[in-house]
């Protein structure tokens, strides 16, 4: 009786519904892919604080980068981790724009990786950046309109002592490895320390936040959170430059080499070679680099002599340049006239837009002086771009030191090289372009970005600018100057150049004042491959523009061309092309079905 009671309540619970045992689905492709893209770039906002500030990413506001030669080998075992898992995915089962993300991810880590077996993290400073130059942009690069916001700025001007100290650490590990930068590189870098080093603390550039409150900042606090600022200033700022300044003078710069060239570092010709597929992104050797900035220079100084003919000059090419260097007509008279003469030429530009481009970005940008302390041993110009969350607007910053070596007759393409259409203008684009992954939005794809700014320089020809021949000889003389680039960079670090003879070369040919010539080769030297992005990014935008248009022929569209290679951010030249060739193809597939 039991036995059938109970095979009865079996038969009973067969016929009630079963409960569902759900087995966990594998992520697909795409959400591994995803999940990893989020996650590396959490990684990087906890590791770069003031990169994370630079977002809007409020989360870090009163902290620096943890900086040692354990921190980087740290973040050198999480990325080959972050490798591993990438390597896992099936690139296959992915989008063609998730493959795409999937490729400039895996060339960033296999990048990022290689820079650290080269031992380029012992190298953090050169003659133009480093942490001691950048940090007293902290004042303008950070939110300060709370107390909340002014007391994490006073929480990152106290921790400047261990940050200096993790700088130092890492110049000791490259001193031990024989990895340092170049004496004559290193020359005059007092002054980037020295002004800096302040016995009262309101004499400090980082005081000036304090010198004036915004609204949100109560009187009653006020009085309270300059103390605390004079108290880090003095406790952490002064004494971190301090030991900076010590460390230079008794370690660092006598141990620095006396060679210039990258070659001579520690497996420094596979180094520079790694160097050279980087900032070209393409597969590419530094004798074809070299061979193609020989050509390169061939043209350019031909049109130059051609203006030369135009304008009647009679003497020889070196007496032109002279002149040009020399006749008070061609500079400014005071600062104040450089960058009133600059904001003429981009406002001029900012009505022509229309004309190039299709989709314009929302945030504006400004003008203003490269900042003193810098200004002697930095470049004519550069650009900080907007912050992400838009509280702050890019800026086309111009060297207004010397004027005697800031030509006027340059200045248009300056001009339109950092603001728009130049670096403004693509990088704030691409900032907007919400769709993309975050890691593209700031991608800093140098052989991109620069190529572009280069070609912005040549679209002035197409709406009336450099109608003064002085003024086009300005814009040839600025695309030589990459040219040179191209030249000098592999010469110098492949080819066994002197320094002398980069100089040499670049002031014969570039007709750049001396002051910048000199300050442009000791930038290449310390900074090994980055010139070379220039003129390669450029060449690549222009082969495809001629081909689209030969391709295209009436139905070729400039402003529709220049938003697709504007489309997908900063990319590597070979994902660019792809771009352009599959949007031929779509202007051509609708034409046939028209």
């Amino acid at each position: 009786m039991m036995r059938l009671k109970t095979l009865a309540v079996f038969v009973g619970l067969l016929l009630l519904p079963q409960p569902r045992f759900v087995v966990a689905e594998e992520p697909t492709p795409s959400a591994q892919l995803t999940a990893l893209l989020d996650e590396i770039w959490e990684f990087g906002l906890v590791e770069s604080p003031t990169f994370a500030t630079s977002l809007g990413d409020r989360r870090f506001n009163d902290r620096l980068a943890k900086v040692s030669p354990a921190d980087s080998a740290r973040r050198y075992e999480q990325n080959k981790k972050f490798a591993e898992r990438l390597a896992s995915i099936d690139r296959a089962e992915l989008a063609a724009a998730e493959q795409v993300n999937y490729d400039m991810l895996a060339r960033q880590l296999r990048d990022d990786a290689a820079e650290f077996e080269f031992k380029s993290h012992l190298t953090p400073i050169d003659c133009r950046s480093g942490f001691h130059i950048e940090f007293p942009e902290l004042r303008r690069d950070v939110p300060l309109n709370t107390v909340e916001d002014y007391e994490n700025y006073i929480a990152r001007l106290r921790a400047f002592d261990d940050y200096a100290t993790g700088h130092i650490e890492l110049l000791r590990a490259g001193i031990a490895a024989d990895v340092t930068q170049p004496e004559v590189i290193l020359l005059g870098y007092e002054g980037t320390i020295t002004p800096h080093i302040v016995d009262d603390p309101e004499k400090s550039l980082l005081y000036e936040p304090l010198t004036k409150f915004p609204a949100g900042v109560p009187e009653g606090e006020q009085e309270r959170l300059r103390a605390a600022a004079r108290a880090a200033i003095a406790e952490g700022v002064v004494p971190g430059y301090r030991r900076f300044l010590k460390f230079m003078q008794d370690e660092y710069v006598p141990a620095a080499r006396g060679s210039i060239g990258a070659s001579a570092l520690p497996g420094g010709r596979d180094f520079y070679r790694h160097r050279v597929r980087r900032f070209t992104t393409l597969d590419t050797t530094p004798e074809e680099v070299h061979a193609r900035g020989l050509a390169e220079v061939k043209r350019i100084r031909a049109e130059m002599e051609a203006i030369k003919e135009q304008v009647g000059f009679d003497g020889d090419y070196a007496a032109f340049v002279e002149h040009l260097q020399n006749d008070p007509q061609f500079f400014a008279k005071t600062p104040e006239e450089l960058l009133e003469r600059a904001s003429f030429i981009l406002k001029k530009m900012d009505g022509q837009l229309p004309t190039l481009f299709g989709k314009l970005p929302r945030m504006p940008y400004g003008l203003r002086p490269v900042p003193d302390y810098v200004a002697p041993r930095t470049s004519s110009a550069y650009y900080n771009p907007p912050a992400g969350d838009g509280t702050r607007a890019g800026f086309f910053n111009l060297n207004t030191y010397n004027l005697k070596a800031r030509p006027l007759f340059g200045l248009e393409a300056l001009a339109l090289h950092e603001a728009v259409p130049g670096h403004h203008l693509q990088i704030a684009l691409q900032q907007e372009m919400e769709e993309l992954p975050k890691f593209r939005r700031y991608s800093d794809c140098t052989a991109f970005i620069e190529g572009w700014a280069l070609y912005s320089e040549r679209l002035g020809l197409e709406c009336g600018f450099y109608e003064d021949p002085y003024s086009n000889f300005g814009r040839l003389s600025m695309e030589m100057w990459r040219a040179c680039r191209l030249v000098v960079d592999t010469g110098m670090h492949y080819m066994d150049w002197p320094r002398e003879r980069a100089i040499k070369f670049m002031a014969e040919n570039s007709a750049q004042p001396i002051h910048n010539v000199e300050a442009e080769i000791d930038r290449y030297i310390g900074w090994p491959g980055q010139a070379l992005a220039y003129k390669t990014g450029e060449l690549k935008i222009r082969e495809l523009r001629e081909r689209a248009e030969r391709e295209l022929g009436e139905k070729f569209d400039v402003r529709a061309f220049h938003d697709r290679v504007l489309s997908g951010g900063a990319v590597p030249l070979d994902v660019l092309e792809a771009s352009v060739v599959e949007w031929i193809g779509e202007v051509q597939g609708d034409s046939v079905r028209n």
